[in-house]
């Protein structure tokens, strides 16, 4: 029986990671005149940014200033997101959820400071019971840290929660947390290799939860 719903954040409830690819690529053109493919960029999804500046660092060599790039993308991605809305169907979810009495968690790679941030902004951090982020872990996903601890702090076994995420980092660490995942990726991830999942959508608007917990509990 489900008891508990947890969520990602970045990619999945907001997609910021678009966002993140495309201030990325725009100040690496106009520092180095480097392209950023999409194909580099999407392995990166759902855990910290070390395997893309370890890709850089190679490619670009020393002249390349990390620090500064971050600095620069992350003023960009600033005020892109401004103007981002919440993925279609994630109310629905949320609302969905809290009506059928489900615990309801977010588990992801980025800050507390990020994630509460962006869900005031969104309107939707009262929906959360509880709020799982990198702070709270040794090892942000692929690791399974952020979902072992999700499941300590919900008390719940992983045969009572489902995971939704948009990243191939975030299903492998679900996966190593033994919890069925139902996987709704956004334009950055949506050609990642995903393999072992509950569910493939392309939108949370494609089936119900209602829809999703039963096909669980059969």
């Amino acid at each position: 029986m489900i008891k508990a719903v947890i969520f990602d954040f970045d990619g999945l409830i907001l997609d910021t990671e678009t966002v993140w690819y495309h201030s990325y690529k725009e100040v690496l053109n106009e520092q180095f005149q480097f392209d950023l493919t999409l194909e580099v960029f999407a392995k990166c999804v759902g855990s910290n940014d070390t395997a893309l500046f370890t890709y850089l660092e190679k490619e670009i060599g020393d002249q390349l200033d990390a620090n500064k790039v971050r600095e620069y993308a992350g003023t960009l991605h600033a005020q892109l997101v401004k103007e981002a809305k919440a993925r279609e169907g994630v109310g629905s979810y949320l609302a969905d959820a809290r009506e059928a009495g489900l615990t309801i968690a977010l588990a992801t790679s980025s800050t507390k400071k990020w994630v509460t941030t962006q869900l005031a902004n969104l309107n939707l951090i009262s929906y959360f019971d509880y709020l799982i982020t990198q702070d709270m872990v040794e090892h942000v996903k692929p690791a399974p840290d952020l979902f072992l601890k999700t499941l300590e702090i919900l008390e719940v076994k992983p045969d009572e929660a489902i995971v939704f995420e948009d990243s191939l980092n975030g299903l492998i660490a679900a996966l190593e947390a033994e919890l069925p995942t139902v996987i709704i990726p956004n334009p950055v991830t949506e050609s990642l290799p995903f393999e072992n999942f509950h569910l493939k959508l392309n939108s949370m608007a494609d089936m119900s939860l209602q829809e999703i917990i039963e096909s669980l509990n059969k």
